[in-house]
């Protein structure tokens, strides 16, 4: 007898810990459907904010959005990894936003701001040097023009009194000109009057490049003396090629 009691106090701790373990394995089931059900709520509830969101970027006309605002992720089907990437482009984003950082230079934007011009650089360089040369001659026409000198010449009247030396040198060609073209009397009178207006004319040469080292009014006052000067010698220039000068 007591041999059965001992038999049947065993059967029953054995079906007490059989129920147990029966227990705790549908504990475990319910709680795990349970979380796949909140996951499932919550990737419904993502997609639908997700559709709301594109909804009301569709629906704003393009004038009325803020220039001072990110623009919005892509409407286009695309893949897991460039989905993760646009999303965490946004989160970027929103943070430097939120910390006052977006459109302000900092030590991360400079990083990126370097290693795309590493890439970009050397496929442009030949556009913009392109375009440098192209407003270089442009400037260079413009101011041979301005000047009234051949372009290659530029290089022979720089500084401050660029024009003055330009119209010097004009002059010098007007009176090798009065000097070979002048016949018969006049000849010996215009290679007289040529030697000395082109020995003016060095002096105001000097003067001209004695007053590119002088202060800035003086500088003035002297050129606008050379000026006066260079006038003078032109209206006479005029005169002996027989142009009324009034």
């Amino acid at each position: 007898m007591r041999k059965l009691a001992r038999r049947r106090g065993k059967i029953t701790q054995g079906a007490q810990r059989g129920c147990r373990k029966c227990a705790v394995k549908k504990t475990k089931a319910e709680n795990k459907a349970r979380r796949q059900v909140d996951k499932a709520a919550r990737k419904a509830a993502a997609r639908s904010e997700a559709a709301e969101k594109k909804a009301a970027a569709q629906s704003v006309p393009a004038q009325q959005v803020d220039p001072a605002t990110p623009p919005p992720l892509t409407s286009a089907p695309v893949g897991k990894k460039a989905a993760k990437a646009l999303l965490k482009a946004d989160k970027q984003t929103a943070k430097a936003i939120k910390k006052g950082e977006f459109g302000t230079v900092t030590p991360g934007n400079a990083k990126k701001i370097v290693g795309i011009a590493k890439i970009v650089g050397p496929l442009l360089l030949p556009f913009a040097l392109r375009a440098v040369s192209t407003v270089r001659e442009s400037y260079d026409r413009s101011r041979a023009r301005k000047l009234g000198v051949p372009v290659d010449d530029l290089g022979k009247f720089t500084g401050h009194g660029a024009s003055l030396h330009a119209r010097i040198a004009g002059d010098s060609v007007a009176l090798r000109d009065l000097r070979e073209q002048s016949t018969g009397e006049e000849r010996g009178h215009a290679r007289t009057y040529a030697d000395q207006a082109e020995a003016r004319l060095a002096q105001l040469t000097s003067a001209v490049r004695a007053a590119e080292r002088m202060p800035s009014p003086r500088r003035r006052s002297a050129h606008r003396a050379v000026d006066q000067e260079l006038s003078r010698i032109e209206s006479e220039l005029l005169t002996r090629f027989g142009v009324p000068t009034g």
